[in-house]
Order: structure tokens, then sequence, then C-alpha cells
């Protein structure tokens, strides 16, 4: 005799709630009180195309959107952006940018200004910090990016470089962006969180890439309740809930871990920090998301595009391996600031004015967003002369100004990481170069694309590459194993 079902069932307990979903849920909204909606009719000129229509030219197709503004309305506008048509103050001038980068940073917040971020790098971000809360973490993670840690990291990323490089397969076109990507995930993973469990690894890269593989529009909605329950942005929540878990485990068996104390690897550094006050492990947790995140995408991009470039032209690429040979690091710095020039990665600074401020003679009210457009300011033809052409030697020249290339930021605020990401680039630059001939598969012309908030090349900066070894002198040869000296650090 078959059992009959209770007629009423038992409701099922609602999940608990994971450190990922309390990000998601608290994601700091915009606060609209602080913003004089009268003092904004007065802003300078801009679209007036509704503002759905403004928010997804500027996220998804800003590589027409914006230079189309800058001829329309010149060297500051304003684009209005939702919700409510929040507006947006752009700068394009290296005066303006300087004001910008030199202003109270208690006024020109630069955390809510990546509020977008948060679910997925944490409230305690470096990235979405403001006031003491910024300035006590930034001294606290300054230590493991000073001059000293940078020379203890470049070997292993030599090392990392030398066995991915080694591998590539001759006379096959690829996709330097992935490569790149796969080199530098690698060099964030075992450099910086000092992991080297091959099980750990092999979960953590596809979650990595997971969260850095989404559009905009999906990273814009991941704050809203309703569409985390549909797909792709119940997708985005899942993966970091899986990633959270992971970063969280590492973080508990280190502090554990017996060779703690001579351990050189960012994490480890951090939790041997003398400071009174370091940090918990939610804090540790945002931290390493934020170096995981924007670490190694950025750097992977601009090498990917340096790639690209040197491959398409053979004077440059010429010089470049000329430099690579004899361990010049600052001519390898600039073919890699010079592709973070002509390919910017990250499209703007943002700042949110907490009190209103004047820029460039532009009264701004409280509650505006503002902020210098990398994109622009990387383009102007009064500043490079001719912009559009990729010529590294403009670094090496003193023709480049101070407030002219932005690509890590500036002021207080600038990127605490951009020296291991110039050290790491040029390490990779080096590796390459002394063993490869660079060229581009017949046909090929690539242009940049949005992905999450960043540019990468559309096509993947594909090349073709040939061993270049047996090409080299005896003493050129003999300095492919040897690396940069250990002092060589940009």
């Amino acid at each position: 005799m078959r059992t009959l079902r209770p007629a009423i069932r038992a409701k099922r307990p609602a999940p608990a709630m994971t450190a990922a979903d309390e990000r998601f849920a608290r994601r700091r909204p915009t606060d609209h009180s602080r913003l004089d909606r009268e003092a904004t009719r007065h802003l300078p000129p801009g679209p007036r195309w509704p503002s759905l229509l403004q928010t997804v030219a500027l996220i998804r197709f800003r590589h027409w959107f914006v230079p189309a503004m800058h001829a329309r309305y010149g060297d500051v506008f304003t684009v209005r952006i939702l919700p409510r048509r929040q507006p947006l103050v752009l700068f394009t001038r290296p005066e303006h940018v300087k004001e910008i980068f030199a202003g109270d940073p208690e006024v020109f917040h630069a955390g809510e200004g990546n509020a977008i971020l948060g679910p997925v790098m944490g409230e305690h971000s470096l990235l979405l910090l403001d006031g003491p809360d910024h300035q006590r973490t930034r001294r606290l993670l300054m230590p493991a990016f000073h001059g000293a840690a940078l020379r203890g990291y470049q070997r292993m990323v030599a090392e990392l470089a030398r066995a991915e490089v080694s591998c590539w397969t001759p006379d096959v076109p690829f996709r330097s962006l992935d490569r790149m990507n796969a080199l530098a995930l690698e060099v964030i993973l075992r450099v910086v969180f000092g992991v080297s469990d091959e099980a750990r690894l092999a979960r953590l890269r596809p979650l990595v890439n997971r969260t850095v593989d989404v559009s905009p529009l999906v990273l814009l909605g991941g704050g809203h309740r309703l569409l985390r329950r549909l797909d792709p942005w119940r997708a985005m929540l899942e993966t970091q809930r899986a990633l959270d878990e992971v970063i969280f485990a590492e973080i508990a068996e280190r502090r554990c871990a017996p060779d703690l104390a001579t351990r050189t690897d960012v994490l480890s550094r951090l939790l041997t920090s003398e400071e009174e006050d370091g940090l918990t492990d939610q804090e540790l947790r945002d931290q390493l998301a934020t170096l995981l995140l924007a670490g190694h995408e950025t750097t992977a991009t601009a090498l990917s595009w340096s790639l690209y470039e040197l491959a398409r032209d053979a004077g440059q690429l010429a010089a470049a391996r000329s430099a690579a040979v004899r361990g010049d690091t600052e001519h390898l710095e600039a073919v890699l600031k010079e592709s973070m020039r002509l390919h910017t990665v990250i499209p703007m600074v943002v700042r949110r004015l907490r009190q209103p401020a004047t820029i460039g003679g532009v009264d701004l009210p409280r509650g505006v967003n503002t902020g210098p457009s990398i994109l622009l300011t990387h383009a102007r033809v009064d500043t490079y002369g001719d912009p559009e052409v990729f010529r590294p030697q403009r670094f090496l020249d003193g023709e480049v100004r101070t407030n002219t290339w932005i690509p890590f930021g500036g002021g207080v605020r600038r990127c605490i990481g951009a020296g291991f990401s110039l050290m790491e680039g040029v390490a990779v630059l080096r590796e390459v170069l002394l063993r490869h001939e660079l060229s581009l598969p017949e046909g090929t012309v690539d242009h940049p694309k949005v992905r999450n908030i960043t540019s990468v090349p559309w096509h993947g900066a594909r090349i073709v590459v040939r061993p270049l070894a047996s090409r080299l002198g005896n003493a050129d040869a003999a300095s492919l194993d040897s690396g940069p000296d250990k002092d060589e650090v940009p």
C-alpha cells in the first residue's frame, strides 16, 4: 500500500547568505540626494538622447561614441546615464586632468566613482574606498609593491614567461590575447597569491576567466535583485560564490602555513605585516580579488597589443629585439607604454564630487560624476602630434608630458600596481623577443571591443611566431636564459 504524501509540504529553508550574496545585496546605490538637479541644467553641453541610449553608447560603443561627442561638443562635455539621467562630465585637456588629480580626495571621491565594481571586488577593495579607509588600506598594501619587493618578483615572472613562450607553435596563427591572459593570470596566482597547489590553481583559473569575460551590461546590472534570478546575472553570482570559497580557503591555510614568515608572495607579505591594524580575512579577500581581476587583464591586454604592433612594423620589432638583447628595459617599457596609450584599456577615470568644485573654469555641483577621458587624453593631436602612430620613441625622447599619459590614473589614487604591471610587461616582452620572430597573419587588422569595463583586441591580436634562437650570435644566444639584471626594475 502506498504511503500518502502529506497535503502540505514543509517549506524549504532559504539558502544561507554567502559573502558574495551580501556583496551583491548591499551594492552601494547612487546617492541622488546630494545631486543639485537645478545646477545640473547648467553643465557643459552634451547629447540629448535618452539616458538608456547614452548609457549603452558609453559602455558598449565607447570607441565611437566618446570621440564623436568630443568632435561635436569640444574638450568638456556631459553625458547623462542611468539611473535617473546621472550626469558624467568628461574632460580631456592636460591642465584639466592635473586639476582633477590634484583635487582634495575628500571632495573628489574615487571609490564612489568605481561603485559598479562593488559586487565583484567587494566594499573593502582599494578601488572602492575613500577617505581614511583608503589611506589605511593603501598604507598596508604599499610594502608589497615597492621597489625591493618588485625585484623579488621579477625572476619568477621571467621564469613563467619563459615557460609560456617556449611552448608556442611556429607558423600557426594564434590569439596573443588568450596566451597573455593565461600568462598574466598565472603570474597573479603564483606571485601575488603564492598558490602552488595544482588542484587549487585548476579551480581558480576558470573562475577568474568567467568573472572577467562578462559584458559591461551584465556587470552594470549585477546589483539588481530581480536580475540576479536570471541568467546571465545568476551565473555571475554563482561564479562569485565559488571564487570566494577558494580565496577564503587559501587565506585560512596560509595563516597557518609553517613557512609563512619566509614566503615572499603578496598574500604572505600582507599576513606577516607588523601593522597593528592588519587586514581581516574579508579585507584580504577584497584586495586579492581586486589584484586578481584588475591586475591581470589590463597587463595582458597591453602585452597583446604590444606584440600586435611590433609584428606589423619590422623597424619597431628590430629596435625592440635589440633592446631585449642589451637588457634595455627603458626601451621595452616604452613599447609597453605606447601600446597602453594607443590602445586604451580603461576608458576613463571617474570621481564623484562630495562638494561643489570648479575644473577648468567649469562650476560643477555636488553629486556629479566627473573625470578625464583616458581615451581622448591619449589621442590629442596637440599633445602627441601623430597620435594614431605607434611610436615608442616618444617616451624615450621626453615628448610625453605629465598628465597626458594616464592609464594608471594619477594623484593619491594612482594605481598601486602600476610598477608591478610595467615590471611584468617588460619581463614578458623580453622573453618573447629573445625567442621568436613575430609577424601578422595575412590580412590581419584588429580593433578594440568592450569586455566588462575594459577594451580588448576584437580578434585577439592574432600573430604568427617563428623560433629565433638559431639566428642569434653566440653572445646573444647566451643571454636567452640569463634573465635581466636583478636591479633592472621599472
